[in-house]
């Protein structure tokens, strides 16, 4: 049986999401926790009847997971609405968090009918495509900053946009300990990465979602993006105008932010 406030709670974020609000913040009994994080973001996500693009992992640096005393990452769902082409625009508040350069990769929906339990090798079949994407992030909530994972889990993910950059067919390329940087001209603004943060490598990343989704019998009727998680961290948003993003060997991306 759903308790009642958290119903309440989970309504209003809801009602958040879906009309581009900003509300006051969740009491922390509700998001403080990731295990009562994890409620909150089913509860929410069921809720929601627009189509799914796919699914982010969130929490993948090892420094960030330390530093928040938590043992392993979170994923979350992603919704077509929220997942834009190359170049689009993505409008900011001042509970935005900032921008974020990623891996991500294209699975096909026939991983669903995956009998065994996934593994790094057999995973490889079901990858159409990889890309470079920009994930602006933030909250729903008159909040700033991360002071748990469940902060970030109980407010979908923190995801606010991802921006598509080029895609490649996948070729089991190695993405591991791979140059990446983001950046704003305009304002001189410049990030470099790697993609050695993301969980060592962000093939781990991308296994350690599709073993969550298997684990949570969450099934999906159509090829999905997964989202492994940034290369750079959160990028304060220093100002408006276009964020370029490159990671070798995989390509580049932009977003203009507003």
């Amino acid at each position: 049986m759903i308790n009642k406030n958290l119903n309440r709670y989970a309504n209003r974020l809801v009602n958040a999401f879906l009309n581009n609000k900003i509300i006051s913040p969740l009491p922390l009994k509700y998001t403080k926790k990731i295990s009562e994080a994890q409620k909150l973001r089913r509860l929410c996500e069921s809720k929601i009847k627009k189509p799914i693009s796919g699914f982010k992992a969130a929490g993948t640096g090892f420094p960030v997971l330390k530093k928040l005393k938590e043992k392993e990452p979170f994923y979350a769902t992603v919704y077509k609405h929220n997942v834009l082409k190359n170049k689009k625009t993505v409008k900011i508040n001042k509970f935005t968090m900032g921008i974020e350069l990623e891996v991500c990769y294209i699975v096909k929906k026939s991983f669903f009918d995956l009998k065994h339990k996934a593994t790094k090798k057999n995973i490889k079949k079901f990858i159409t495509h990889i890309a470079p994407c920009i994930e602006v992030v933030g909250y729903r909530q008159k909040k700033k900053g991360i002071k748990s994972l469940g902060d970030l889990c109980s407010d979908f993910g923190a995801n606010v946009k991802f921006v598509i950059g080029s895609k490649k067919k996948f070729r089991n390329q190695n993405v591991k300990n791979l140059k990446t940087k983001i950046f704003n001209k305009k304002i001189d603004q410049y990030i470099n990465g790697n993609t050695n943060t993301v969980y060592i490598n962000p093939m781990n990343s991308l296994l350690f979602v599709l073993k969550k989704l298997q684990k949570d019998k969450i099934k999906h009727n159509q090829d999905f993006y997964v989202f492994t998680g940034s290369s750079v961290g959160v990028v304060p948003i220093l100002g408006k105008g276009i964020y370029k993003g490159f990671i070798d060997k995989i390509g580049s991306v932009s977003a203009k932010i507003s």
